[in-house]
């Protein structure tokens, strides 16, 4: 059984960046590729950004896009994402999940029904 555990959230100001991280345990972490997703009060959960098994492809949401970084570790089994010019509105929930992929090393979804597993979510207040 696959358990994801997120870490590195907290409390920023504006402008200010912070790097959380996601490790996986129960199986082997370069079979997945992993995405993340973030949720704010009142809202839907929303994708953020994903990687693929390769590392290769990295989607990224528009809002986050030239911000935000993802990056993977197979020999530590942790997935990164390095949040930079943090805004108020970047609040929220963020939680990380992963896809069993074994046949498209090259493949991250941006949609919350693609991943099977999921982390507890780490909180990420931004303030003004």
């Amino acid at each position: 059984q696959v358990q994801l555990v997120e870490s590195g959230g907290g409390l920023v100001q504006a402008g200010d960046s912070l790097r959380l991280s996601c490790a996986l345990s129960g199986r082997s972490f370069s079979l997945y590729s992993m995405g993340w997703f973030r949720q704010a009060p009142g809202k839907e959960r929303e994708f953020v950004a994903a990687i693929s098994r390769s590392g290769v492809n990295t989607p990224y949401a528009d809002s986050v896009k030239g911000r935000f970084a993802v990056s993977r570790d197979d020999t530590e089994n942790t997935v990164y994402l390095l949040m930079h010019s943090l805004k108020p509105e970047d609040t929220a929930v963020y939680y990380c999940a992963a896809d069993y992929n074994l046949a498209r090393p090259n493949w991250a979804s941006t949609k919350e029904r693609a991943y099977g597993s999921w982390g507890q979510g780490t909180q990420v207040t931004v303030s003004s």
